[in-house]
Parts: structure tokens; C-alpha cells; sequence
């Protein structure tokens, strides 16, 4: 069995259900209609996208689940505000990644701010050996993807590397946080990584916060990994932009 700390990568071949999510989910966050609108008439819609009114109406359930949309009888199908959706979810965030790149990147940086130099101080405290085997492990991982041409490999190392960190502090909540904000993560790492010399940069702040976890030394800990966030922040601004921008 594969550690916790490393990055499952499978491949994802959407259903036709996952495809009108996918549809209704892009147009909702790109503006096509605005909160509080009511989606078009059933059938036209069902049509318009090609697929029955059965799965349609399964779509929109989804959506409904993700805080998107309102269902309610006689007044139909509306849009609700951005501010009642579902950040975390998956689906949210990736189409929130190709529609406004530029605040899903700000967002993520304020919520690495927040989260993760508390959730490294919560590490130092409660680190057991396995913890830290896993953050060296993926250390490791990251220094051999560096190694490689291209960087193959480098950033699902990295996302293994923060995941593992918030697990380390034995907190469910944050670990379930680091799996859920997993694409956004990646977003932010594929555009930093682009910088000219962002990938040797980053190794030794990540060694630094293994070892004071090992150290057992919170402040060491959160000291390290908000110099990580800092760094990835300036690298952002500086970067040329993710491939095919």
C-alpha cells in the first residue's frame, strides 16, 4: 500500500453525468447567467446540450449539492451567489480555474497563509516517526523529480509533501482541507515552478520544515513553511504563466 503522503495519480475519464456537471457547472462560473436567474426551460436546455432530461436533471442535482443552484417548485431552477457555493469542492475549483485563474491563485495564497504555518506548528507538536518518514519520503521525491528533465514528476511531489504536513499534526479536518484544496495546490504550483530557478529554490525551505518538525520545533516549523508561501507568492507574480497562456 502506497504511504499517505505520496500523490495518487489515476486516470479520470468523465461519464456522460460528469460531462453535463462539467457544462452547467463552467457556464454558471463564467457568468453566463447571473445569480439569481433561472436556468432556461427544461427541455430546451436538455436539448441544447444534447443529452435527456433525465440526466439533466441529474446534473442539476449535483449542482444543487454544491450550493450552485435552488430547485424550488413553481419558481424553477435558479442561480444562486458565489458566496453560498462550495469553494472546496473539486468540480468548483476547477472551473474556477479556467474561468478566473488570477483570484483562484490569490485565494489559495491567503488560505496557505492562514492554514499552513498553524498546521506546521501543529506538526512539530505531534509528529511521530512515521509522519516524518513520510515527509522525508517525500522530500525525497521532490529532489529526484528536480533531478529529472522537464521536472516530471515535481509537483504531484509537492502536493504529496503539503498534504503530509497536514496530516502530521493528527488533525482529521486539516487533512481532509489538504486533500480537498489538491487542484488549486496544483494550480499554484504549476504557475510558481515556471520561474527560472523556483525549483532549487523551494528545496531547502522544504528541508527546513522537515527538520524542525523532526526537532520538534514549532516555531522553526511555521517559520519555514510561511517562507515557502512567501517565496511561491513572488514566484507567481514573477511567473511567465501555466503552459498554453
Amino acid at each position: 500500500m502506497a504511504s499517505r503522503g505520496r500523490a495518487e495519480i489515476v486516470a479520470h475519464f468523465p461519464t456522460t453525468h460528469q460531462r453535463v456537471v462539467d457544462e452547467l457547472g463552467r457556464r454558471i462560473v463564467g457568468g453566463a447567467w447571473e445569480p439569481g436567474d433561472p436556468l432556461p426551460v427544461e427541455d430546451a436546455l436538455a436539448a441544447e446540450i444534447g443529452v435527456s432530461r433525465g440526466l439533466l436533471r441529474e446534473a442539476v442535482k449535483s449542482l444543487v449539492a454544491k450550493g450552485m443552484l435552488h430547485v424550488r417548485p413553481r419558481t424553477g431552477t435558479r442561480v444562486l451567489p458565489p458566496e453560498q457555493w462550495n469553494h472546496l469542492d473539486r468540480d468548483v475549483l476547477r472551473w474556477k480555474q479556467a474561468g478566473d485563474s488570477a483570484a483562484l491563485l490569490r485565494d489559495t495564497g491567503e488560505l496557505r497563509r492562514i492554514v499552513e504555518p498553524a498546521a506546521a506548528r501543529l506538526a512539530a507538536d505531534r509528529a511521530g516517526p512515521e509522519d516524518v518518514r513520510v515527509l522525508y519520503d517525500c522530500l525525497a521525491a521532490m529532489e529526484a523529480a528536480a533531478a529529472r528533465p522537464g521536472r516530471s514528476g515535481y509537483v504531484e511531489a509537492d502536493i504529496a509533501f503539503h498534504r503530509a504536513l497536514l496530516d502530521a499534526g493528527g488533525n482529521r479536518l486539516l487533512g481532509s482541507l489538504g486533500r480537498a484544496v489538491d487542484i488549486a495546490l496544483e494550480h499554484s504550483f504549476v504557475v510558481s515552478i515556471r520561474t527560472p530557478g523556483a525549483v532549487e529554490a523551494s528545496l531547502p525551505g522544504h528541508r527546513a520544515v522537515v527538520r524542525a518538525v523532526e526537532a520538534r520545533d514549532p516555531a522553526a516549523a511555521a517559520a519555514a513553511v510561511l517562507a515557502i508561501i512567501e517565496a511561491a507568492d513572488q514566484e507567481i507574480t514573477r511567473s511567465p504563466g501555466p503552459p498554453g497562456t
